[in-house]
């Protein structure tokens, strides 16, 4: 059995094809493609969001792995570059409208999710002389476990920059909660 659910279906059940079109119609663009539309674009940056790809031809060598139709890179970048930032910005638009209570409800997670994610800040050495960063910077890192259900913050806990975010996991999992986190938290023998 399959226990994965792949970001595109995601999405295709967040936004359709047609809901899609009707975008492109408002902001007034015309998609006159027939195998890359603006739908497929959508789907692709999704999927070099989630994988992290480096540049538009690793693009389209992951993107047949992923279920996604098959372009040339050149086509990849001439379509991201010729569809209007103000389309997106109303794709986003539409699909945080559509993420309010009712569907979240829908969603019936068992337990509330807690996020958990770090930030580093950055000073000259001489002002943290005990939490040397890179070369000449010192800095700190805050791990942060934040409940997604209010945006509180549930745990903070702090680090010298330069340690790494793995072992931070363990000090910030509550049983009550489903972690959400990066890989950099990522401990599979613990899972």
């Amino acid at each position: 059995m399959k226990n994965s659910i792949t970001i595109t279906s995601i999405l295709q059940s967040m936004l359709t094809p047609e809901e899609v079109q009707r975008v492109v119609k408002l902001i007034g663009y015309e998609d006159k493609a027939r195998k890359f539309t603006v739908y497929h674009l959508l789907q692709y940056w999704c999927m070099a969001a989630l994988e992290q790809w480096g540049s538009y031809r690793s693009s389209v060598d992951f993107a047949a792995l992923c279920g996604l139709p098959v372009v040339h890179y050149s086509r990849f970048s001439t379509k991201a570059a010729e569809v209007p930032f103000s389309l997106f910005k109303e794709l986003f638009h539409l699909l945080v409208c559509k993420c309010n209570r009712e569907a979240r409800r829908k969603l019936t997670f068992p337990k509330e999710l807690l996020l958990i994610n770090s930030t580093t800040m950055t000073v000259g050495k001489t002002r943290l002389p005990w939490a040397p960063y890179h070369g000449e910077r010192a800095g700190i890192k805050l791990h942060v476990a934040l409940r997604a259900e209010n945006g509180q913050p549930l745990q903070v806990v702090e680090t010298l920059g330069s340690k790494h975010d793995g072992p931070m996991s363990e000090a910030l999992a509550q049983p009550d909660y489903i972690l959400v986190m990066d890989r950099a938290y990522g401990n599979y023998k613990a899972r």
